[in-house]
């Protein structure tokens, strides 16, 4: 939603506070090139932040570096960080294992919606400073702390460490690979799995453990979407 600048009575703008400026062109850019990619016009940014054009220049350098700041900042993990701290520890496995699938995929989907708008692709490894500094004109590369968000899975799976066959680590790791798998529009055929399939995979896998006592035909109506219930993909 574009910000709104208040107005006092003479009728200019109140000038927005530089942090305030600064994160009003931020979350604008993220909105228009999801729609837009690249090519929006810090015009089109300018009206959606409610500040004048020449205003972007005095805090970025260029629109690529507007860009690349606004990327960062959908990869930041701390949202999610927050959203896996607050998940009550004391909830049954499974209840847990499908919140955790639900937060992984929300921030999934709307990066790759993101990396797709701005045609953005992950650095090489021998490249780091590269894909922190970014390139003027080019999509931005950023490498994710895949190991800090592995250890705040494995924190919120703690309490039932000694239900699983692999190290905390691993599980996190599979969980991760599941889930971003499952979300990628192009890997699944834009037909992601849901929560509770990822959830249901990693601590059953797909075998039936007791295949005799269903024939093929009821098992595999068993596993068919319930129309009466909403769609939570």
């Amino acid at each position: 939603m574009p910000h709104q600048d208040q107005t006092p009575p003479s009728g200019r703008a109140r000038p927005l506070p530089p942090d305030e400026r600064r994160a009003a062109l931020i979350n604008a850019t993220l909105e228009l090139i999801t729609e837009h990619g690249v090519k929006v016009t810090t015009r089109q940014i300018a009206e959606a932040a409610g500040v004048a054009e020449g205003t972007i220049f005095r805090v970025f350098p260029h629109k690529s570096g507007l860009v690349q700041v606004a990327v960062e900042t959908a990869l930041d993990p701390a949202p999610l960080f927050d959203e896996l701290a607050e998940l009550d520890l004391t909830r049954p496995l499974e209840e847990r294992l499908v919140e955790l699938a639900e937060i992984l995929q929300r921030r999934l989907t709307k990066i790759f919606n993101l990396l797709h708008s701005v045609g953005m692709h992950g650095p090489p490894d021998d490249d780091k400073e590269r894909a922190r500094q970014g390139a003027p004109g080019e999509p931005p590369r950023l490498t994710p702390p895949n190991e800090e968000i592995h250890q705040a899975i494995s924190r919120v799976l703690e309490p039932d460490q000694h239900r699983f066959r692999y190290p905390l680590s691993e599980v996190a790791r599979l969980l991760r690979l599941l889930a971003f798998a499952g979300s990628h529009p192009r890997i699944t055929d834009h037909n992601p799995l849901s929560a509770e399939m990822i959830a249901a995979v990693l601590l059953d896998g797909v075998r039936d453990h007791d295949p005799d006592r269903r024939d093929p035909d009821q098992r595999a109506a068993d596993h068919q979407p319930d129309p009466s219930q909403p769609d939570r993909r």
